[in-house]
């Protein structure tokens, strides 16, 4: 992938070389997992964990995009593990979580990234296709918290989940699937923080407001332009703004913080108004 323009508008040289605060062996000797961890927002995470000398795991539906992705981790000259598997399927996560401690005998971080939703007027939304969003968004991403806890419940062990959501606090016209998964998951994580506490398994959130990925190409025009007026900074955000909060929550720097969800929108939750489908005439000023 090296020279390649990626979705964040620089090459992979460039991604790799944004500047960090983080210093270089921070995870050192640590074990990450990132679902979804070979394109988009996903990539940028795992890279900054291997750049931080943690050992890498990730995964997605599909092998080529994995394998694709192995050149930007390989950089840093750490340990990367690619898994297929969707994370819709119960026993699809279990064989994963067996083959990352089959591996490296152990897990530190897991940060459920992998998620997905189209663009379309909710009372358009067919029963399939909002199945097929809430399966991946709330339903896998509690199979993946689920399966983690347990076995570092079942070794004694601490653990540390991070769950990549959404800026759902004004709601979400035009996806309002991936906001009601979303929001289940924020409130999941703020349930079984509670839960899990005893056993020593931090649950977080991070919750990205309008940041630039690939993704942005999936929405129509009149929708993606108004991301980037969505928050009072009326600018979009980067991968590496929501992989130096991972980061944060990962390291000892958040080791009193569980249940709560850091946003970083630019202010979009306190004055925005994305719309996926492009705003209607209705809501039009002028």
């Amino acid at each position: 992938m090296a020279d390649e323009v990626n979705p964040y508008g620089f090459s992979d040289d460039e991604l790799a070389a944004q500047p960090t605060v983080y210093r270089d062996d921070l995870f050192k000797g640590q074990v990450a997992l990132v679902s979804g961890g070979g394109t988009g927002l996903g990539l940028a995470v795992a890279g900054l964990f291997a750049r931080l000398g943690g050992k890498l795991v990730i995964c997605g539906r599909s092998q080529e995009k994995l394998d694709a992705a192995l050149p930007f981790f390989e950089r840093y000259g750490t340990e990367v593990m690619t898994h297929a598997m969707t994370i819709r399927e119960p026993e699809a996560v279990e064989e994963l979580f067996d083959a990352v401690y089959g591996r490296f005998g152990k897990l530190d971080v897991l940060v459920n990234n992998a998620g997905g939703q189209f663009p379309q007027a909710a009372i358009d939304f067919s029963p399939k296709g909002w199945r097929a969003v809430i399966d991946t968004n709330l339903n896998g991403s509690w199979y993946m918290m689920q399966s983690a806890a347990k076995r570092w419940r079942d070794t004694g062990t601490e653990g540390n989940i991070i769950n990549i959501v959404a800026d759902i606090w004004r709601g979400m016209p035009g996806i309002a699937h991936t906001a009601a998964a979303r929001a289940g998951v924020i409130y999941l994580s703020k349930t079984v923080a509670i839960e899990w506490a005893p056993l020593k398994i931090r649950v977080n959130c991070v919750a990205p407001g309008c940041c630039e990925t690939h993704a942005f190409a999936i929405y129509p025009p009149e929708g993606a332009a108004t991301f980037k007026e969505s928050n009072p900074m009326l600018r979009a955000g980067d991968a590496m703004d929501i992989a130096e909060s991972c980061a944060y929550l990962a390291a000892s720097s958040g080791k009193f913080i569980t249940g709560e969800v850091v946003t970083v929108d630019g202010g979009q939750q306190l004055w925005g108004d994305p719309w996926a489908i492009g705003r209607p005439d209705y809501f039009k000023i002028g």
